[in-house]
């Protein structure tokens, strides 16, 4: 029986082979792939399933000791030119590969319950596994210009899955938004790629990371030239993983399906930015340029997304921009040189936001019984409340989420975000108290949304306060789905609840793996790191940033208590009229929208009213009078067509004689 790495390029085929059998499936036979759902359904989540287990046996195979196996084939040739494809299954791979296939899975068996009534349920399985296929092909991409190939599938199924209730104004400008900004970093990326390779001669990460030190070390390449081509690659990491300012898609794409959301703000699309840039670690570190302006974007990131979910009332918006910030910490970390604490929190956060993420499904399914099919009503906390005692499964696995991003020990979240603030804490102090300061902000704005969404009373009821809201959001308070309110709150079907506790088990216990004093997590990764790491552990050094962590986040804890549970405290009186330009500011979400509406959207209609003004009037004009000019004298020339020879000799004596009369007026120059 062959090992599982080395049958690793089975792990994406097998979920596309359900993509493309479902697929043509809704195109030959529309309506009887419909009414099979069930059929369907098991189908696709066995094949993701048969994935699942390979990638579990490949990374119980690197655990155990296993070489790395790498397969490369010539894809196309011409001379001494070649480029060869393949795959390659390291530690980072198998890491990579459980994680995506673990929570594809579950984010399947939970859109069977979440998306049971839609009837784009076939269509909507058949992009999930399009999608999983697209991720898997792109983590085991042995060099840049295959990772690009899959890199743009991950983009384009992303686009097809936040649009995937086209009807729906909000959900289609979401998806024509996450298409156009993520355009701008993959220009970037394939400029990189290509600058990399005119460089070395080579698409394989190690191989352009060599070439790259050896040509600024001969001078054939100045150093501003490779810092650019390094940065040009990271812009498409820059967009996919949402980090300022290209991160402005990520928080509309929860105009999709919550599983949509889940998958990818866990463990998919916002992951593979991280993931490149730990794939190109080689050759960053050759540059501490570029690794202090991964830090800053990290930073800024992790600092804005933070200080914007403060303001956000939106239950899946406020979570949105909870992703963008604990992205910014794994970016952070990329520029700190510790790729294996940012894999590890990617890790960690994938499990515990796709619980919280599916729990946010949750509690918009059993809104909407009451509220009506509204998005902007189901999802708006204003109108939540006391939700524990009727949905107890999906309010105790949310509140596990909370502790465990706001890092409180044992949980996960407190591990491995622990670890990046210490790497940060050496690297860059500046930065470090930053990734703090963020460390409390991300403890109150969750228990924020835990006591709003859990606690007190339920104000699903306030007709006035549902009219409001929609009044504000300009929709029609008569509208026909919105009468239709004749539910009332309950816990979701087991479909639904399954994968929350499954994700509870390891957002509480996963962050042993990465203890710093034994993390067998980054043993895995690059035992040589690990074993520095524990030589020069000191419990002195770790547990006064520890508690100080703790410290922050207990805080915010105890200020979102008072406020939004205790009632002790008005923060509208302490904070929003005391300071309302930063209340403004906030939730307008840093005017960053405004900026790119006004700067580059009606700036580029602009520019093309412009040009448009300019093709018709002077290009369209010269392309008029040419065509005027050949007419009028094709008009007259054909006077001249007579036939005759006599005149023809005629016309070319005259202009003979013309000629000798024009050169004979000209005096000859004296010298």
């Amino acid at each position: 029986m062959p090992q599982a790495s080395e049958i690793a390029w089975l792990i994406p085929i097998f979920p596309l082979i359900g993509a493309v059998l479902s697929g043509l499936g809704l195109i030959c036979l529309n309506k009887k792939i419909n009414n099979s759902r069930g059929i369907v359904s098991i189908s696709l989540i066995s094949f993701v399933g048969i994935s699942a287990v390979i990638s579990y046996k490949s990374l119980i195979e690197q655990i155990s000791g296993y070489q790395p196996v790498e397969k490369l084939f010539v894809w196309a040739s011409a001379g001494d030119f070649t480029i060869p494809m393949g795959f390659v299954l390291d530690p980072l791979g198998s890491v990579m590969l459980t994680l995506v296939t673990t929570i594809t899975l579950l984010v399947m068996i939970y859109s069977h319950g979440y998306m049971a009534h839609d009837k784009g349920y076939v269509r909507f399985f058949t992009y999930l596994a399009l999608f999983s296929s697209s991720m898997m092909g792109l983590i085991i991409s042995p060099n840049l210009l295959e990772i690009y190939v899959f890199w743009e599938l991950v983009g384009m199924c992303s686009y097809l899955l936040v649009g995937f209730w086209y009807d729906r104004d909000g959900a289609a400008n979401a998806a024509q938004k996450a298409f156009v900004v993520n355009r701008v970093g993959d220009f970037g990326l394939l400029l990189g790629i290509l600058g990399l390779f005119w460089a070395t001669k080579s698409f394989d990460f190690n191989q352009i990371a060599i070439g790259i030190s050896q040509s600024v070390s001969e001078n054939s390449i100045p150093v501003w030239a490779a810092l650019l081509l390094c940065f040009l690659v990271f812009l498409g990491p820059m967009a996919k993983s949402a980090q300022f300012p290209l991160h402005v898609w990520l928080p509309d794409a929860m105009e999709g399906p919550t599983p949509i959301s889940a998958l990818i703000h866990a463990a998919t699309m916002v992951a593979a930015g991280i993931f490149l840039v730990a794939r190109l670690q080689p050759l960053y570190s050759l540059f501490p340029t570029i690794q202090f302006i991964i830090a800053l974007v990290g930073t800024i990131t992790c600092f804005l997304g933070a200080s914007i979910a403060l303001t956000q009332m939106d239950l899946k918006k406020g979570l949105a921009y909870s992703t963008v910030s604990q992205l910014g910490y794994m970016m952070l970390a990329m520029g700190c040189g510790a790729p294996v604490a940012g894999i590890f929190h990617l890790v960690t956060h994938a499990c515990f936001k796709a619980m919280l993420f599916l729990g946010s499904g949750s509690v918009i399914h059993a809104m909407e019984e009451v509220v009506g099919h509204q998005p902007v009503l189901a999802q708006d906390m204003r109108l939540m409340g006391g939700l524990r005692k009727k949905m107890p499964l999906t309010s105790s696995t949310f509140l596990i989420g909370c502790i465990a991003i706001s890092g409180i020990p044992p949980l996960a979240g407190f591990w491995s975000k622990d670890e990046i603030l210490g790497n940060a804490f050496i690297s860059f102090p500046a930065f470090w108290f930053v990734g703090f300061l963020t460390a409390g902000l991300t403890a109150f704005y969750m228990f924020r949304l835990y006591f709003l969404t859990f606690e007190g009373d339920f104000r699903g009821e306030n007709k006035e306060l549902q009219n409001e809201l929609l009044l504000a959001s300009e929709i029609n308070s008569d509208d026909e789905e919105h009468n239709e309110e004749n539910g009332s709150i309950h816990e979701s079907p087991w479909s639904m609840t399954f994968p929350l506790v499954f994700l509870a088990v390891p957002s509480v216990i996963i962050g042993f793996m990465g203890l710093p004093w034994d993390s067998k997590f980054a043993n895995l990764l690059d035992p040589e790191e690990a074993l520095i790491a524990i030589e020069s552990f000191e419990l002195k050094e770790f547990l006064p940033l520890a508690v100080a962590s703790v410290f922050v986040a207990s805080i915010g804890i105890t200020i979102a208590y008072q406020a939004y549970f205790a009632k002790k405290i008005n923060l509208s009186i302490l904070f929003a009229q005391r300071f309302p330009s930063v209340n403004k500011f906030l939730s307008n979400k840093w005017y960053l929208d405004d900026i790119n509406e006004k700067l580059f959207v009606k700036g580029s209609r602009k520019l093309a009213k412009e040009v448009l003004e300019v093709d018709s009037k002077v290009v369209d004009g010269v392309v008029n009078l040419t065509g005027l000019v050949t007419l009028g004298s094709g008009e007259g020339l054909k006077y001249f067509e007579t036939g005759r020879a006599q005149f023809y000799a005629l016309i070319v004596f005259g202009g003979v004689i013309l000629l000798v009369a024009i050169f004979g007026f000209q005096s000859p120059q004296v010298t």
